[in-house]
């Protein structure tokens, strides 16, 4: 696998707006290495695992999610679950299954999003939700945030490139669970 390049800051201080949140900005520099920072995220993660994805169309939260599918070794192509909302991939390693929501055309809270029995499926599996910002966060007090921005530079934006902040939220983040390491990871 060719060497992808990736640039990382790890944040000291918690996010101002979650205390108890421990947060890694990376910048990342094609789709491919959008898929790797995938893979690598998912190195960290465990059944019971809640991943909210944020950034505009077309930022690369279903890339990254593809490189998630591959980390953890799950069955079927990773793709975008615009129209059907859920897609469930089991594991093909005995790990947890990864649940992938798009919650785009959702526009309710957690109250739209349970006929989906997320709840249900959370506690074996990997829940990741693109669009889920102020609709599942109830679903567990320990999650993921990554947020995906379009990379500006010289007033221009500049098309592959992407800023990117994971944040862990609750103790499961920011008692060891490894994001210092991701970071680490990414700024050799």
């Amino acid at each position: 696998m060719e060497e992808v390049p990736l640039e990382a800051q790890r944040s000291q201080a918690p996010a101002p707006e979650a205390e108890g949140s421990a947060e890694t900005r990376i910048t990342v520099g094609s789709p491919d290495a959008m898929q790797e920072l995938g893979r690598r995220i998912a190195a960290l993660l465990r059944p019971g695992d809640l991943v909210l994805l944020t950034g505009e169309l077309g930022a690369g939260k279903t890339t990254l999610t593809r490189g998630l599918g591959e980390g953890l070794g799950v069955r079927g192509a990773v793709t975008s679950p615009t129209f059907v909302i859920a897609r469930v991939h089991p594991s093909l390693t005995g790990g947890p299954a990864l649940v992938h929501v798009d919650a785009y055309r959702l526009g309710g809270g957690l109250d739209e999003m349970e006929d989906l029995d997320l709840d249900v499926s959370l506690p074996e599996s990997v829940v990741v939700v693109e669009w889920g910002d102020g609709k599942v966060e109830e679903l567990s007090d320990d999650r993921l945030h990554v947020v995906i921005a379009r990379a500006v530079g010289h007033e221009e934006v500049l098309d592959d490139v992407r800023e990117v902040a994971v944040r862990g939220v609750g103790t499961r983040w920011t008692a060891g669970a490894g994001l210092d390491s991701l970071a680490g990871a990414f700024s050799e």
